[in-house]
């Protein structure tokens, strides 16, 4: 790489950025920046964001020669020169990356000098700083860096980060150009940061947005650092927000090899066998796994790209990410790593015959369909019914939908009865069952799934208050109060997924709600999970994602109505349906 060394005015140039951005940051307010940052933002949208976000800081990075010398300019700007600092481990690496070199030359600082709005409103700029001594060997890298900017941003903080709010947060901020880039949880300061790089006709010299939310909230930050338009850390020789078309199609073939690095990980037990606050080395943890230490390293170092570990100079680390996957985790995702690195890699291989044909490749690759050959091994339909769980922060906030809490609240002579449909091993319906202990609970399933469900629930507690009914669609129960059927209709074609809303039909009384989780395909083509979902589903089952109003048609066929739809983590929904032409009720239940 050719840089161009420093000359005489570039201390006065990190002086001159550090007094503008602080100027920046006392004269703009949310509502008047966020138009700036993406154009064309206005009506609800614009009223949304500043009525949830508070503008907090500007970030910048500068080079002092020394301590000394920020402190110097600090008071040049007017800034308190005894503001504390600590280290910055995102921009060291950052830069690590960038500019190929050990992370451990880089001494990065975070220091943020307070600054009051033009209402007084408390602000900061956030300085990151690396010292570069005259002469030094990071020279170049100031002198990039400096023309570049890729660490300056501006920062909003979520003033109620609830998760739904956070989320939909994210979505207006893409809709409007903004592309997710990365992101973090700080636990020392128990806050969440989302990262967005900000669309090319941004009128500000700001090229990043960052998102900071109080609390722990990684259900939201692993959606966005899953976001199918994410982007990566630009390298030396592209500008900020874009790359080459050959380096982008390159990153997109090679997405195979990240599916099997991580499910490789996961098989072989590292994440297990890692720590998530010391680095090992290599040598011992080829020796714990049993694993090639030069080809270990070769794993660990492709998958520390992606934050599943971070590489220190002492070793490996775990990271929070990579923590998903170890086996024994709360919400554990290695059950999906090997379902994706495994049965649905395979399938993926004959995805040309599904669009040729409109028939899962499933089914050409394995000769029966997912279900019959699920079915008939015990381990991996265990494994696929892990693997369905695993995504079960999907459901976490259904609990406190209104018609479960309505039901649950409602005054009965006798508890009201919530009916999973197809409920697998019971995941979601033991965790409406333990938010509302005076709710009762029908799982209609396979048998051999109404078995492990019933393990499940009986651990939980709920057994005593939940039944068991082995059967099909047909055999929906009559007379609960709330039906439930959870990424059941995207298995399934328009002729059955009507099949099964009429069987569901016939068994709710009149006062009977539905609730259906399902992920739904975006009305204005903008990245959504249930895109790739939608791909999945035909090459392994040969259903579909659906939007909205492919929903309420197929409902309205099976005599029901679409009251509405409100949003799960990871991209899903949850639409609330009832029989058509029924009067919503006062009281749910008499």
């Amino acid at each position: 790489m050719t840089t161009t060394l420093p000359d005489k005015t570039l201390l006065l140039d990190d002086i001159a950025g550090l007094r503008a951005a602080a100027q920046f940051v006392r004269e703009h307010d949310s509502v008047a920046l966020l138009p700036l940052l993406l154009p064309g933002l206005d009506g609800p949208d614009l009223q949304a964001l500043a009525g949830h976000c508070r503008f907090a800081h500007a970030g910048l990075l500068l080079f002092p020669p020394d301590t000394d010398s920020l402190r110097a300019q600090f008071a040049a700007c007017g800034l308190d020169v005894d503001t504390p600092s600590h280290p910055s481990v995102v921009v060291r690496d950052r830069l690590a990356r960038r500019h190929g070199r050990d992370p451990a030359e880089l001494d990065v600082r975070i220091l943020r000098p307070r600054v009051y709005g033009s209402a007084g409103q408390r602000r900061a700029v956030e300085v990151f700083a690396l010292a570069v001594p005259p002469h030094s060997g990071l020279e170049p890298i100031a002198a990039y860096e400096r023309t570049r900017r890729h660490e300056a941003h501006l920062a909003f903080e979520v003033e109620r980060p609830e998760p739904l709010a956070l989320r939909g947060l994210c979505a207006i901020l893409v809709r409007h150009g903004a592309r997710p880039d990365g992101g973090g949880y700080n636990p020392h300061e128990d806050g969440t940061v989302l990262y967005f790089t900000l669309p090319a006709d941004a009128a500000c010299d700001y090229g990043r947005l960052e998102l900071y939310a109080r609390g722990d909230h990684r259900d939201t930050l692993a959606a966005h650092l899953d976001h199918p338009d994410r982007f990566d850390s630009p390298r030396p020789d592209a500008r900020p927000g874009a790359r080459q078309p050959a380096e982008t199609l390159l990153h997109l073939l090679t997405g195979a090899w990240t599916t099997q690095a991580l499910a490789a990980f996961a098989r072989l037990d590292l994440p297990d066998a890692m720590d998530t606050r010391t680095a090992q080395r290599t040598e011992d943890l080829a020796r714990a796994t049993g694993t090639h230490p030069r080809s270990l390293a070769t794993l660990l170092r492709y998958l520390a790209m992606f934050g599943a570990v971070a590489e220190e100079q002492e070793g490996f680390r775990l990271t929070e990410l990579g923590a998903l996957l170890r086996a024994d985790t709360p919400g554990s995702m290695r059950p999906l790593a090997l379902m994706y690195g495994g049965p649905f890699y395979r399938s993926f291989g004959g995805l040309d015959h599904a669009v040729r044909t409109g028939q899962p490749a499933f089914d050409q690759i394995f000769g029966e369909n997912h279900f019959d050959h699920f079915a008939r091994d015990p381990q991996l339909a265990s494994l696929f019914d892990q693997s369905m769980a695993a995504s079960s922060r999907m459901f976490r906030p259904l609990p406190t939908h209104p018609v479960i809490t309505a039901a649950a609240q409602a005054p009965a002579a006798a508890p009201a009865t919530v009916v999973d449909v197809a409920g697998g091993n019971g995941e979601l319906l033991g965790l409406i069952l333990t938010a509302h202990p005076h709710l009762r609970g029908v799982l209609l399933e396979r048998p051999h799934a109404v078995e492990a469900a019933r393990r499940r629930l009986d651990a939980a507690g709920c057994g005593p208050r939940c039944a068991y009914r082995s059967g099909d669609f047909a055999d929906v129960p009559p007379g609960g109060d709330v039906y439930v059927l959870s990424r059941v209709l995207h298995d399934w074609d328009d002729d059955r997924c009507r099949e099964i809303l009429r069987h569901c039909a016939r068994a709710m009384p009149a006062h009977a709600d539905l609730l259906v989780v399902e992920r739904l395909l975006p009305g204005d083509g903008s990245p959504s999970l249930a895109t790739a979902w939608d791909l999945h589903m035909l090459c392994n089952v040969g259903g579909r994602e659906r939007g909205a109003d492919h929903y309420a048609r197929l409902l309205a066929d099976a005599g029901l109505e679409l009251v509405g739809h409100s949003p799960l983590p990871l991209d899903a929904h949850v639409l609330h349906a009832r029989r058509a032409g029924v009067p919503e009720p006062v009281l749910r239940r008499t």
